[in-house]
């Protein structure tokens, strides 16, 4: 057995073919090496030894735990163990529990040694996995715990994960964290994402923060732009004067900014997507947008901007100065969190068409209230804000604001000739049109959806279910400019319904002629509903025809419903008495007829 000579050529660095050829060994003039099969034995070896000194050390700390030790040893076996695996959750409880024990018996100076050191060793656990939801919670909590916390040295230590990895959400949220508790001013927060987003258009986590801080440093706080109509509430603010919007200076500075940004990269989505934050509107207020009164059923239905739980939010009815005892029920059981409820009045309690009765809905919880007064020989009275007031699908737009918008849109437009092919550019567009004029960029509108199934087919259901979205907008403000109760959307290729707690008054709908897979259990909000006819989609399923008390009339032709049970939401529509199903597959199934007449017996009219 000899070794290789080493070449007299090889530099003193260069060390890596020499301890190579060490382990190169001959036998009877041949090189033999290890091979892989013995390579790997030796690897299972090493892993086996390291995994008992692992496990031999955790079951220390776990005995020591269970005695109730809390002594420095075990602080020392648990950075033992989490400096190579920092994610042990249960070896972090116990050295907090270490920790806390400590406190007790050592001085202020020597506990804040104690945490300094913590700090020192998170930052190596923080090395080995930067996204360590145990080491960034246990970090947090020793900044809780530490007599004099170093706030700069933590922001730096942001700064330094930050720089490693703008994405990493743990470092966000505890920048948040340290933001939140040492009181650095939002201006210089808001200072620190300029320079994040000037060195790299595509960071998305400084966008989001940048959109958190904008409302609180340049906040939107307007006179009302009308008074609301028939109603009397606390709020003397608009529902869309919320606390999140942003006052339209800034607005208009932050559509320079993000404009440099996606004409510098019009394929990265971040400013984007940060741009379709400032074209949204704020959160609505939570707030009763409408009571309706119905004396021929003896019943109060009200509207909520917001789904809400009715049950738990403390309504009280009041009915010519009588609080009254009702259930709130929800108009489908499906829902305990809905934006329209029911209730029951007592019978004889409106019945008399002869008299005037004042209702008002008192939403304690919100401290607000709506009234509605139910006249003499009225059969129905209803009280209500349209979309318009609420400003649901559209805010209004100053003279200026309107101008910058227009400039947006020509600068978008110019860029989609350059990009023709750039989705976000397009959607921007649609969104644009959309704050500006919807009902004018109508037709306009659906060209550039057609454009947006065809760049980025993958999500043309998404594009085909927006673009329903907003022609029930536009139609919802069409009917409210018109003062009707008669809803048409045949041939508008709809996907999807929504809105549709918007829809509590129509009396005639008209779905024909689209997509329809469904009329899901949010249909049941039309509370009104007369006739409907859905023809000619692809109808399956009925959920939504649940305990429809005026319902007369349906027609379903030229539909996929199969089964008749499918057509069992439809026993809980007391006036039903006209039905057609001509064109579905259940029109085939035996006895038909017979059944259909045992399951709706209100039915005299029925076309198979």
């Amino acid at each position: 057995m000899r070794v290789y000579p080493v070449p007299t050529l090889l530099h003193e660095s260069d060390t890596s073919w020499f301890q190579s050829a060490l382990k190169v060994i001959t036998m009877h003039g041949r090189v033999k090496l290890k091979s892989t099969a013995q390579q790997e034995e030796e690897k299972r070896k090493e892993r086996e030894k390291k995994l008992k000194i692992y496990v031999a050390a955790r079951d220390a700390c776990f005995s020591k735990r269970k005695e109730g030790i809390m002594d420095i040893e075990a602080l020392q076996l648990t950075q033992q163990l989490l400096s190579s695996n920092p994610d042990f959750a249960t070896l972090w409880n116990y050295r907090r529990e270490i920790l806390l024990h400590q406190e007790t018996v050592l001085s202020e100076e020597e506990v804040q040694k104690l945490y300094e050191d913590e700090l020192v060793f998170l930052e190596g656990c923080l090395k080995v996995n930067p996204k360590s939801y145990g080491s960034w919670h246990h970090r947090g909590w020793v900044l809780s715990r530490i007599p004099r916390p170093d706030w700069n040295r933590e922001l730096g230590l942001c700064d330094r994960c930050l720089g490693l990895d703008d994405r990493n959400f743990h470092c966000w949220d505890y920048r948040r964290m340290v933001v939140k508790l040492s009181g650095v001013p939002v201006e210089q927060e808001l200072q620190f994402t300029d320079r994040l987003i000037g060195s790299n258009f595509s960071n998305y986590s400084s966008w989001h923060y940048r959109s958190t801080l904008l409302p609180l440093l340049h906040p939107h706080s307007p006179e009302p732009p009308f008074p609301l109509r028939n109603a009397r509430s606390s709020s003397p603010s608009s529902p869309q004067m919320h606390s999140h919007r942003v006052c339209e200076e800034q607005l208009l500075k932050e559509y320079e900014l993000v404009q440099n940004a996606f004409f510098t990269d019009p394929n990265d989505q971040s400013a984007w997507f940060y741009y379709r934050w400032l074209l949204g509107r704020a959160e609505r207020e939570e707030m009763i947008s409408c009571v309706y009164v119905s004396r021929e059923g003896e019943r109060v239905i009200v509207a909520f901007s917001r789904p809400v739980n009715a049950q738990a939010v403390g309504l009280l009815l009041v009915v010519d100065g009588q609080p009254l005892q009702v259930d709130w029920r929800s108009v489908h059981p499906r829902f305990r969190h809905c934006p329209v409820w029911i209730c029951e009045l007592p019978p004889g309690t409106i019945s008399d068409a002869s008299n005037e009765h004042n209702l008002t809905v008192h939403w304690t919880e919100r401290h607000t209230h709506r009234d509605c007064a139910l006249y003499t020989g009225r059969s129905e009275s209803w009280c209500r804000d349209s979309a318009t007031d609420q400003e649901l699908f559209r805010s209004e737009l100053s003279v200026e604001k309107s101008s910058v918008l227009q400039s947006e849109l020509q600068s978008c437009t110019q860029l989609l000739e350059l990009e023709p092919q750039n989705k976000w550019c397009v959607l921007t567009i649609v969104l644009l049109m959309r704050a500006l004029d919807p009902l004018g960029y109508e037709k306009e509108t659906l060209a550039h959806f057609e454009t947006l199934k065809e760049v980025d087919s993958m999500r043309s259901s998404y594009y085909s279910d927006l673009c329903s979205k907003f022609m029930i907008e536009n139609t919802i403000l069409k009917m409210e400019y018109a003062e009707v109760r008669v809803f048409s959307l045949s041939g508008k290729k709809l996907t999807t319904l929504c809105h549709l707690d918007q829809l509590l008054l129509v009396t005639h709908i008209n779905l024909s002629s689209n997509k329809l897979q469904t009329l899901p259990p949010q249909f049941a909000m039309l509370q009104c509903l007369e006739v409907l006819e859905a023809d000619d989609n692809a109808i399956e399923t009925l959920p939504g025809l649940y305990h429809l008390p005026r319902l007369e009339e349906v027609s379903l032709r030229n539909n996929q419903i199969s089964r008749l049970s499918d057509l069992k939401p439809l026993s809980s529509c007391p006036k039903l008495t006209r039905l057609d199903l001509r064109g579905n597959p259940v029109t085939q199934t035996a006895n038909l007829q017979s059944e259909l007449a045992e399951l709706l017996p209100s039915v005299t009219d029925l076309l198979l």
